[in-house]
């Protein structure tokens, strides 16, 4: 089953509204002829506006990077899924490394923003990794298929056919080390094998599975290339708009 690629842009905590502003100017020119790719941009809370005006008659899709599991209520500093889709996101970033190691997010406060995110019609992008004390200790597989069983706890067949996954190994983010080539294909096999067990074939067909972690446009054809991953989740190369555009053409 062909799956249409995804190129997704988390830009964590960088950009000015002027800065974001300037660089949807540049992108859209750049990605204008792009096809059978979609672009995705998970700007900070801030500039999802900002973003949303830029993208204005093109086909690039808005994400948020975070969200809260609540509807409402005395949470300061947090943000709630229908905040986001009243700002025209389709898409949230859930599970992020940094959120799990910088933040403290448990599985299960992931497992509540899943299911929060399928209640407001929202498309989680669930990041699952190692990181790299686990992996020297050939641990690899056992963390991520425990990610996977704890964070699609409970969500309905229907949705989970619809959202994205992402293998971020945490010991490749923004350090400038990649997996190799291998590391990344066997780790999204892995992936697409849990959801073929758990949900069924077609529905493992269905779903996109990323890679990130040092992802540039000198490395991202060799990831393109590789049977079962359908696009990148990128950091610090999705910060410029050149770099980002570069990206979708792999």
């Amino acid at each position: 089953m062909s799956r249409r690629p995804l190129i997704a842009a988390n830009w964590k905590m960088h950009k000015t509204c002027q800065e974001a502003k300037t660089f949807m100017a540049e992108l859209l020119p750049k990605i204008a002829d792009l096809k059978d790719v979609d672009v995705l941009i998970c700007p900070p809370f801030t500039l999802i506006s900002t973003v949303d005006m830029g993208r204005d008659g093109s086909k690039v899709l808005l994400g948020a990077q975070n969200m809260h599991h609540e509807s409402k209520g005395a949470f300061t500093g947090e943000v709630a899924p229908m905040m986001l889709r009243d700002l025209k996101c389709e898409f949230v970033i859930l599970g992020h490394s940094e959120r799990r190691w910088v933040f403290g997010e448990t599985d299960d406060m992931i497992n509540k923003k899943m299911h929060a995110a399928f209640a407001n019609g929202l498309i989680p992008v669930l990041c699952v990794g190692e990181k790299l004390e686990e992996r020297e200790k050939n641990l690899t597989d056992q963390v991520i298929l425990n990610q996977l069983e704890k964070n699609l706890a409970g969500i309905s067949e229907s949705f989970v056919s619809g959202i994205v996954i992402a293998y971020e190994p945490v010991w490749a983010i923004g350090t400038g080390k990649n997996a190799t080539t291998k590391d990344a294909k066997d780790a999204i096999a892995l992936i697409r094998e849990y959801l073929h067990s758990k949900y069924g074939q077609e529905i493992s067909e269905k779903v996109r599975i990323l890679y990130g972690g040092s992802v540039k446009p000198e490395n991202v054809k060799t990831y393109m290339d590789q049977d079962g991953i359908d696009g990148a989740l990128v950091g610090g190369a999705s910060l410029e708009a050149d770099s980002f555009a570069k990206l979708t053409r792999f």
